[in-house]
């Protein structure tokens, strides 16, 4: 009755409502996380203060994915998915109407605004713990999948809205203005995801067994919280902007080509989410989280040492075909291997560590491309990359979710 119920014309609706909530604050989010800066800077603060604002906001947003991770199992998940709509709102409006220094850097710390552009915030472990409620163990990959998909396509289009500020400016509003008008069309935003979020069943995740966030799957989520940081760790060595800087330092890359390359590998990387839940239905989900990260690794490593800027976008371009079919299969599999009580903690601990541990290596990266050898940064990543695989590899291979075990007794 569970699974029928699961499969029921109701749970694809409630999916769709999630879909589009979470495609609606993505576009919000696209916009919201570039415009901040320049608009703090644009009203008068220093680099300084832009960056403590931004210390700030990756902190608080930090704190509080795991603080609603920690006490969504005794609370209604629909209930807690509208205050985090609400607080969205108010975030958009604060940025909006706030000038002074603290009082931005509160809202910065109490707000929904993430500039690591991260798999963390205060509504993604409650997102998370209401779509694997709402879908069968074989059908969980697949749907994480879909709304991984939505979230990097709708960020991708939100970035495009921050040229509405110049366009609001040419036709004779102030800049600062400009600026306020998309912070109040970000709370709007945040309004229409909470009549979506209304729409959704009540979902109570209390248990009598235990009390406890994280209850017997305490272990296996702090292993996993370990291993996924050293797998940020070591991803923060190539982000976007310093892959762009060591493009530029190597091959004297054009702005336009960048422009090019990176739409072509953030679309890459979106559209094989889907690619890998299929794969993780024939081959199993940490077969697929590890045997496409090997692979876009090496391929990483030979980007440092190809002679000339062809090869390395091809290969840069593989990687990102490759490199992030283990963002809905590693969501998938967490969810899979705890109990539903505990999905949202299990959402928040092993996300939180990772955007943290991600913080810290941009920094040696930086001045590793100062250095004699400027292409040290992607052969640190990809061998810590392949170091992180074959651990999970070695550590959960008989760790199988639900629909795997079934799998295996049927074969057997």
């Amino acid at each position: 009755m569970r699974a029928a119920h699961r499969r029921s014309p109701k749970w694809r609706s409630d999916l769709s409502i999630l879909y589009s909530a979470r495609g609606v604050r993505g576009f919000g989010d696209g916009f919201a996380i570039v415009l901040l800066p320049a608009y703090l800077s644009a009203t008068g603060f220093s680099p300084t203060q832009i960056g403590f604002i931004a210390a700030a906001s990756l902190l608080g947003t930090a704190a509080l994915t795991l603080g609603v991770g920690l006490i969504a199992p005794r609370h209604d998940l629909r209930n807690l998915l509208l205050i985090g709509a609400g607080l969205m709102a108010c975030t958009g409006a604060a940025f909006a109407n706030f000038e002074h220094f603290a009082l931005l850097a509160v809202v910065a710390f109490l707000g929904t605004i993430n500039p690591s552009t991260g798999d963390i915030g205060v509504l993604v472990p409650l997102e998370h713990a209401m779509l694997a409620r709402g879908v069968a163990d074989k059908d969980r990959t697949r749907a994480f999948a879909r709304y991984s998909l939505v979230g990097a396509l709708s960020m991708a289009a939100g970035s495009l809205a921050v040229a509405i500020p110049d366009f609001l400016v040419s036709n004779g509003m102030s800049e600062t203005n400009a600026f306020r008008s998309m912070f109040y069309f970000y709370a709007t935003l945040a309004a229409v995801s909470a009549g979506l979020y209304h729409y959704l069943p009540r979902a109570r995740m209390d248990s009598k067994e235990t009390h406890a966030p994280l209850g017997l799957s305490r272990e296996i989520v702090f292993k996993l919280a370990l291993l996924f940081s050293l797998d940020a760790f070591a991803g923060g060595f190539v982000v976007q902007s310093l892959l762009a800087l060591w493009l530029f330092l190597r091959f004297d890359l054009s702005l336009a080509q960048a422009c090019l390359f990176f739409f072509w590998s953030n679309l890459l990387s979106a559209f094989s989410y889907p690619v890998a839940a299929r794969l993780a239905q024939r081959f199993g989900l940490i077969n697929t989280m590890v045997f496409t990260h090997i692979p876009s690794s090496i391929c990483l490593i030979a980007a440092a040492f190809a002679p000339n800027l062809p090869t390395v976008l091809i290969l840069l371009l593989v990687r990102s075909a490759l490199s992030q079919m283990d963002v809905p299969t590693r969501t998938s599999y967490v969810m899979s291997v705890v109990t539903p009580e505990e999905r949202p903690a299990a959402a928040s601990v092993t996300a939180v560590p990772r955007t943290l541990a991600a913080s810290a290596s941009p920094v040696f990266a930086g001045a590793l491309l100062a250095s004699a050898v400027p292409g040290l940064p992607l052969v640190i990543c990809g061998i810590l990359k392949i170091g992180y695989d074959l651990s999970l590899l070695f550590a959960f291979r008989h760790i199988k979710p639900p629909e795997e075990q079934v799998a295996a007794r049927r074969e057997g």
